[in-house]
C-alpha cells in the first residue's frame, strides 16, 4: 500500500499555511518573480479572450502557480519531458518558453511557439521539453508514460513529468500506463493538481476515492499528498521523487492540492462554488502571498518587490504588443506539418 511520505494538507478555506521549508531570499526572489510572471500573463489572456482576441477554449491557471514553478526546480531543461492538459500556459512559462511565443500562439499568430497553429491547448516546445498541452482528457498520461519508456530506453537519466487533474485521475488510460510504469520501472512522475472541482464537480461528487495519492497503490505505485499552495513544499516534495527516479526507483504520484480561482474555461461562471468560498482562499492561502510572507521574513525590500512587479508587467506588455503586431498564419499553412499529403 503506498503511503504518504509527507504531512496532507488541504488548501481549503480557513486553512492556516504550514510551517515551510527554507529557501534562500535569492530562491524566495525568483519563486515571486516566475510565479508572478505566470499569475498577470494569465490575467492578461483573459482579458484578451474577453476582447475576442483568443479563440476556442483557454483555461487560466491562476491560483495554481506554486505547483509549475515548484516542480520546475527539479527538472533538467531540454532534457527531461514535460506533458500537461489544457491548463498549460502556466507549464509553459515555468519551463522557459518566451512569454512572447506563448501569447503570440494564444492569439494564433505566426509568432507563435507552433507558428499559430495549436492555440491556447496545444503550444509544444522542443528546446525547453515541453511536449504539449492536450486537449483530450487524461490523454498525455499515457503520452508522457511513452516519453519516461523513451528515456529509460535510451539510457539518457532523464524524468518524464506528467501533469493532471483530479478530474482526468478517473480515466481508464491513467490506470493502464500506471501499470507499464511501475512493471517497466519507468521514471514517470504523475503529478495530480487537484483542484478538487475538475470541470465543475467537487471531487467528492466525483470521485470515490479522495486521497489521489493512493491511485497508485495496486500497482505498487508510491505517493504522497502534498501542499500546492505552497511552492516551497511543492520543490522538495519533487526533487524527493525526482532522486528517486534517476536512480531506478521508478514512477512516483504526487498529488499537489491546489485551487483555481477562475472557471474551469473562460466560459465556465462556476456557480457550482461560492464567491465566499473563493475568497477566503485567495485570503488565507494565496501562494504568492504566501512567498511575500517569506520573503518578509528574509528581509526583502519594498524595492525589491516593486522593481519585480514592473519587470513582469514590462515582460507581459511586451508578449501582447508582440501577439497583436505579429501577422496571422498564410492560408497555405494549412497544408504544412501535417504527416500525410493533401
Amino acid at each position: 500500500m503506498a503511503k504518504a511520505a509527507a504531512q496532507k494538507s488541504s488548501p481549503s478555506a480557513g486553512d492556516k499555511i504550514p510551517n515551510t521549508p527554507q529557501a534562500s531570499k535569492e530562491d524566495l526572489l525568483r519563486f515571486y518573480r516566475e510565479m508572478l510572471l505566470i499569475r498577470r500573463f494569465e490575467e492578461r489572456a483573459g482579458q484578451l479572450y474577453g476582447m475576442g482576441l483568443i479563440g476556442g477554449f483557454c483555461h487560466l491557471y491562476i491560483g495554481q502557480e506554486a505547483v509549475a514553478v515548484g516542480v520546475q526546480e527539479s527538472v533538467k531543461q531540454g532534457h527531461d519531458k514535460i506533458i500537461t492538459g489544457y491548463r498549460d500556459h502556466g507549464h509553459m512559462l515555468a519551463a522557459g518558453m518566451d512569454p512572447n511565443e506563448v501569447m503570440a500562439e494564444l492569439t494564433g499568430r505566426v509568432g507563435g511557439s507552433a507558428r499559430g497553429k495549436g492555440g491556447s491547448m496545444h503550444m509544444f516546445d522542443v528546446p525547453t521539453g515541453f511536449y504539449g498541452g492536450h486537449g483530450i482528457v487524461g490523454a498525455q498520461v499515457a503520452l508522457g508514460t511513452g516519453l519516461a519508456f523513451s528515456g529509460k530506453y535510451r539510457g539518457d537519466d532523464s524524468v518524464s513529468f506528467v501533469y493532471f487533474g483530479d478530474g482526468a485521475s478517473n480515466q481508464g488510460q491513467v490506470y493502464e500506463s500506471f501499470n507499464m510504469a511501475q512493471l517497466w520501472k519507468l521514471p514517470a512522475i504523475y503529478i495530480i493538481e487537484n483542484n478538487q472541482y475538475a470541470m465543475g464537480t467537487s471531487i467528492e461528487r466525483s470521485s470515490s476515492t479522495t486521497e489521489l495519492y493512493m491511485r497508485g497503490a495496486s500497482f505498487g505505485i508510491p505517493g504522497e499528498q502534498v501542499d500546492g499552495m505552497d511552492v516551497l513544499a511543492v520543490r522538495d516534495a519533487a526533487a524527493r521523487a525526482v532522486k528517486r527516479a534517476r536512480e531506478g526507483g521508478g514512477p512516483y504520484i504526487l498529488e499537489v492540492k491546489t485551487y483555481r480561482y477562475r472557471g474551469h474555461s473562460m466560459s465556465d461562471p462556476a456557480k457550482y462554488r461560492t464567491k465566499e468560498e473563493v475568497d477566503e482562499v485567495k485570503k488565507t492561502r494565496d501562494p504568492i502571498d504566501h512567498v511575500k510572507m517569506l520573503l518578509a521574513a528574509a528581509k526583502a525590500t519594498e524595492d525589491e518587490l516593486k522593481a519585480i512587479d514592473n519587470e513582469v508587467k514590462a515582460i507581459v506588455a511586451e508578449a501582447v504588443q508582440f501577439a497583436q503586431e505579429s501577422p496571422e498564419p498564410d492560408p497555405s499553412e494549412l497544408y504544412t506539418d501535417v504527416y500525410v499529403e493533401a
